[in-house]
C-alpha cells in the first residue's frame, strides 16, 4: 500500500529559501567549514527545496477535507555555538541544512560539537493561508534530536526533551501566529558523558566506532490537527485472523468529561475490498486528556505478510461525534497492517527454530550500521535509505539487523512494504573510552567484562538515573517501532556494551512485548532470560554448542566482516582501513572465495542447530571496508546475483 503526503500548508520565509551550493554556504561565515570528502550519487542531488520532503510518519496519516495539514521544516537553518551556559544568541554563525547534523558534511557546516557547548537553531515560517482559519490545533514534531533538546516559539517556552533517537513532539497552538511570522528556536546539548545513549558514536572516531553526532538529524514538521480532538497514536497487532488496534485520542478541554465520540475502523484488501468494520466508544478521560479506545477486526480469509508476500491491510480510522445525529467527523487517519506471526518450534532433531507464521524460517541477513559518508546517521534522501533495503532483498537475504540504530520511520515502512525481516538493536549506552579494563574506574565496571557466553556471566553497575533514562530510551523505541510487522526480534544489548540488569531488562521487554522474540545481549554474555542464545565470531562462524544453551534458539549474532578496500570510494585516503581477518589483496574474486568459506561454515553449523546467521555488514563505514557494498554505496563488492546463489543452500533447506 502506498501512502503520500500531500504538499505543506505552511511557507518559509523567502530569505530562507536560497539555491543550496558549498560557495553560499561558505560565504555566509558557517564556521569551522570543511570540503565534502565523499559524497553518495543521492547527496550530490541534495538541495534546501528537496531535502527531505517524504511524509515522516507513514502508519498514521491523517486525513483532511481542506487539503494538506502537515509541513516540513526542513531547510535552511540559522545555527550558532555557545558556551553550555549563554542564553539565545544575538547574531548567528551562519546557515545549517536541516535535518543533518552539525557535524555532516550535507549539513554545510561540518563541526564537532563539544562538551561543553550548545548548539542554537533559528527557523522563521510562515502559515499559508488555508491553515491560519478555524479551530485548530499546531503541533511542531521532532522525528529525532540528539541528545537533550529545548525548544522556544516566539519567545515562549515549549518545552524539552532528553534522548537522540526517537520522535517527540509540542503543542504550539498557545503560541502559533496564525497571521505573520513566527521563529522557532532550538537549543541542542550532547556532552555525550558516562552512559548517554549513543550507539556507535563516540568522542574519538575510530576502529569500530565513528563520528558522533549532535543535533537535528531527522525531520521537523508542523502537524495542524482539529481543536476538539484527535487520534494522536495507535499500536497495532496482527495475528493469523485478526488485526487489533489501540488507538490514543487526545481530547480537547470542551469534550473532556463529555464522552460522545465513536472510533470506526475499517480493514481493506490490496484491492480497496472491504475486509473487515468495527466501531467502539471513546471513553471519558481524565486529566491526561489522553483517552484509549481498543478495537478488533476479524478476517474472514486472512492473506498473511510473508517475506515473499509481504501483503499489507489498510486501515482506515474515523473519530466521529457519536451524539450527533449527523455523526460529524472530527478526525480521520490511515494506517497499514501486515497479519504475521513470529515463534519457535522444535524440529525432527530437537532443535529450536525461529518460525514465521508457524513455520520455520532460517534467517540470513547483512549488519545494517545505517551510516553514510555525506549525512552521518542521515541518510541523504528517502531514496538512498530505501536503495539499501533493495540491496539486501536482491542479493536474497531475508532480515536485517539494524545495529545499536533507530532508523526513521520511513525505513521500517520500506521493510514493511518490500517484506524485510528485521532485527532491531536498542542503541547502546555506553563510554568507547571506558572499554579497556585499565581504564574502568567503577567498582563494579559500567561495562562489564566481555565473558561472551561463558558459564559466570559478568554483569555491569549502573547508577538508578542512568538506568531510569535507558528503559525510557528503551519504551520509546518501542512504543515509535510496535506495530511495524517487519520487526520480529528486540536485542536490548549489544557485547557487553553497557550491559546491566540483564535478567530484568529481558523479563520486562517480554512482558512488554509478548509479539515477538527477545534477543537479549547479541553476541554478549549470556543469561538465561529470552529467547536467543547469540554468539559473535570473526571472520568465519563457531558457536560452543552445549546442553545448557538447549531450552534458546541458536544464531550467529555477527560473523564475516572480510574486507577489500576500494580504492576512490574511501572514507579518508590517509585513514588505516581495516577488516576482520585480514584485507583482500587480490580484489573482488578473493573476497568471494572468503564469502563462500563463511557461508559454508555457517551451513555446517545450521545443520547442527544454528537457526539465524548475520553477516557483517551491508556497507564500509568510515575505517571499516568489511561492507559488501562501498561506503559511498557506488560499488557492490559482491554482485547480488553472485550472492543469491551463494546464499541459496542456506536458504532452500
Amino acid at each position: 500500500m502506498a501512502i503520500k503526503a500531500q504538499l505543506p500548508q505552511c511557507r518559509q520565509p523567502a530569505s530562507s529559501s536560497n539555491a543550496w551550493n558549498w560557495s553560499l554556504v561558505s560565504l555566509m561565515g558557517t564556521a569551522h567549514f570543511k570540503k565534502p570528502q565523499l559524497l553518495t550519487e543521492w547527496g550530490t542531488g541534495v538541495t534546501p527545496e528537496n531535502v527531505w520532503r517524504e511524509y515522516p510518519r507513514p502508519q498514521l496519516v491523517r486525513g483532511s477535507s481542506s487539503g494538506s495539514n502537515s509541513c516540513s521544516l526542513n531547510g535552511l537553518w540559522k545555527y550558532a555555538v555557545t558556551s553550555a551556559a549563554a542564553t539565545v544568541p544575538r547574531r548567528w554563525d551562519g546557515h545549517i541544512l536541516v535535518p543533518f547534523a552539525v557535524e555532516s558534511q550535507l549539513s554545510g557546516v561540518q563541526r564537532l560539537l563539544e562538551p561543553t557547548e550548545a548548539l542554537w537553531y533559528q527557523c522563521r515560517f510562515a502559515l499559508r493561508r488555508a491553515a491560519a482559519v478555524g479551530q485548530q490545533r499546531f503541533f511542531l514534531r521532532f522525528e529525532a534530536v540528539d541528545y537533550q533538546t529545548e525548544v522556544w516559539l516566539n519567545g515562549g517556552y515549549l518545552g524539552n526533551h532528553t534522548g537522540g533517537y526517537t520522535p517527540f513532539a509540542f503543542d504550539a497552538s498557545h503560541l502559533m501566529h496564525r497571521t505573520g511570522s513566527n521563529t522557532l528556536v532550538v537549543r541542542v546539548r550532547d556532552a555525550m558523558e558516562g552512559m548517554q545513549i549513543r550507539g556507535k558514536q563516540s568522542p574519538v572516531a575510530e576502529n569500530i566506532f565513528y563520528t558522533r553526532v549532535s543535533g537535528i538529524w531527522q525531520t521537523v514538521w508542523l502537524e495542524i490537527v482539529p481543536w476538539e480532538a484527535h487520534i494522536e497514536e495507535l499500536a497495532i497487532t496482527a495475528d493469523l485472523s485478526r488485526i487489533s488496534l489501540n488507538a490514543g485520542i487526545a481530547v480537547g478541554q470542551s469534550l473532556l468529561q463529555a464522552g460522545g465520540l465513536v472510533l470506526e475502523l475499517k480493514a481493506h484488501h490490496a484491492n480497496g475490498a472491504l475486509a473487515g468494520r468495527v466501531m467502539g466508544s471513546v471513553p471519558p478521560v481524565s486529566i491526561s486528556h489522553l483517552a484509549e479506545v481498543s478495537l478488533t477486526v476479524h478476517i474472514a480469509v486472512p492473506r498473511l505478510w510473508t517475506p515473499h508476500s509481504p501483503h499489507l491491510y489498510a486501515l482506515h480510522l474515523y473519530l466521529r461525534r457519536h451524539d450527533d445525529k449527523r455523526k460529524a467527523l472530527i478526525d480521520s487517519v490511515s494506517s497499514y497492517a501486515g497479519m504475521r506471526t513470529v515463534g519457535t518450534k522444535r524440529d525432527a532433531t530437537g532443535q529450536l527454530r525461529l518460525t514465521l507464521n508457524g513455520e520455520e524460517l532460517f534467517q540470513l541477513g547483512p549488519l545494517d550500521q545505517g551510516w553514510w559518508p555525506d549525512g552521518l546517521l542521515t541518510p541523504p534522501s528517502d531514496a538512498a535509505l530505501l536503495s539499501d533495503v533493495q540491496f539486501a532483498k536482491a542479493a536474497g537475504f531475508n532480515i536485517i539487523r539494524k545495529h545499536v540504530k533507530v532508523e526513521s520511520r520511513r525505513f521500517y515502512y520500506h521493510c514493511d512494504r518490500l517484506g524485510m525481516l528485521l532485527w532491531q538493536d536498542q542503541p547502546s549506552g555506553f563510554d568507547p573510552r571506558a572499554w579497556s579494563l585499565k581504564k574502568r574506574k567503577a567498582n563494579p565496571p559500567m561495562t562489564p567484562h566481555w565473558s561472551r557466553l561463558e558459564v559466570a556471566p559478568a554483569e555491569g553497575y549502573w547508577h538508578t538515573t542512568d538506568h531510569m533514562q535507558f528503559m525510557a530510551e528503551l519504551e520509546a523505541m518501542i512504543r515509535t517501532l510496535f506495530s511495524h510487522p517487519s520487526i520480529v526480534v528486540w536485542v536490548p544489548f549489544n557485547e557487553a556494551w553497557g550491559q546491566h540488569d540483564t535478567v530484568a531488562v529481558g523479563e520486562w521487554l517480554q512482558r512488554r512485548d509478548p509479539t515477538r522474540l527477545v534477543n537479549v545481549a547479541s553476541g554478549g554474555n549470556f543469561w538465561p532470560v529470552g529467547h536467543i542464545v547469540d554468539a559473535h565470531s570473526y571472520p568465519h562462524p563457531d558457536f560452543p554448542f552445549e546442553s545448557r544453551f538447549d531450552e534458546y534458539v541458536k544464531v550467529m549474532g555477527e560473523f564475516g566482516g572480510h574486507g577489500w578496500a576500494v580504492h576512490g570510494h574511501l572514507w579518508s585516503a590517509s585513514t588505516e582501513h581495516w577488516g576482520y581477518g585480514r584485507l583482500s589483496e587480490e580484489g573482488r574474486d578473493e573476497l568471494i572465495g572468503r564469502y563462500q568459506e563463511s557461508v559454508r561454515a555457517l551451513l555446517t553449523l545450521k545443520k547442527q542447530g544454528i537457526a539465524a546467521g548475520i553477516y557483517t555488514q551491508t556497507t564500509d563505514v568510515e575505517s571499516e571496508v568489511n561492507g559488501l557494498l562501498t561506503y559511498d554505496r557506488k560499488v557492490a563488492k559482491i554482485d547480488v546475483q553472485t550472492l543469491r546463489r551463494i546464499h541459496e543452500p542456506l536458504l532452500s533447506e
